[in-house]
């Protein structure tokens, strides 16, 4: 969303956050001695699930991967785009958008620390936004922290996000901008914002680079989900 930056920036800000991360692990960092087999009821992520634990989400993406490219969430976008009746290419372009930023519980959680007010998720989704466009909806009773956790939960906020803004844009605007692009700069700039750019108003800089960029991530996000 609108907390963004350069490229090298982040890749500073990634390095600092990771020492950061890596400090707070301590010897919970070290690998396992060599030789030693992980248990054989530990689960993927080695640990053993806790009796009568109910079973996952089969549209969540698995905590345990590192891959965070939008390609991969292509099955929640199809599916929660559907949900929310908005464009699926415009929700995967968000996230092709808000890709700038390096994702992981463990990183998100360690440069909130740093920035309290930062995003989280891979749609970069900030707490009222998320707030406000969970009531009412299936995952209500989902707070804001799960986002780093559960991709599938990120992106499905995204598209009703994304559907609440829709659904205020007018039924004629007077702006060169068409739906998709308004719903895109409201997503970055806030709803206030798309309003004005729907009468005529010109974005700054910041949102202009905001929209060329999905203009470039357009085709790209077409192939991300073509099955």
């Amino acid at each position: 969303m609108a907390e963004r930056g350069g490229k090298w920036p982040w890749a500073v800000l990634a390095l600092a956050v990771l020492a950061i991360w890596l400090y707070e692990r301590g010897d919970d960092s070290a690998p396992p001695s060599a030789g030693a087999p992980p248990s054989a009821s530990a689960g993927a992520s080695g640990a053993a699930p806790a009796a009568g634990s109910p079973a996952p989400d089969s549209s969540s993406t698995p905590r345990s991967s590192n891959d965070y490219s939008p390609p991969r969430f292509a099955p929640e976008v199809r599916k929660y785009a559907a949900e929310a009746g908005v464009d699926p290419q415009l929700l995967m372009a968000i996230l092709f958008n808000e890709s700038y930023k390096p994702h992981g519980p463990d990183v998100e959680r360690a440069w909130q620390k740093m920035k309290p007010e930062a995003s989280f998720g891979v749609a970069n989704m900030h707490r009222a936004a998320y707030e406000e466009c969970r009531r009412g909806r299936p995952f209500a009773d989902r707070p804001w922290e799960d986002l780093p956790d559960d991709p599938a939960l990120a992106v499905r906020a995204a598209a009703w996000h994304l559907h609440d803004l829709g659904a205020q844009l007018p039924a004629k605007w007077s702006g060169s901008y068409n739906k998709n692009e308004l719903m895109a700069l409201g997503y970055n700039t806030g709803a206030g914002n798309m309003l004005a750019f729907a009468r005529g108003a010109n974005p700054g800089p910041e949102a202009r680079s905001y929209l060329d960029r999905l203009h470039d991530n357009w085709s790209k996000s077409a192939d991300a989900l073509k099955p």
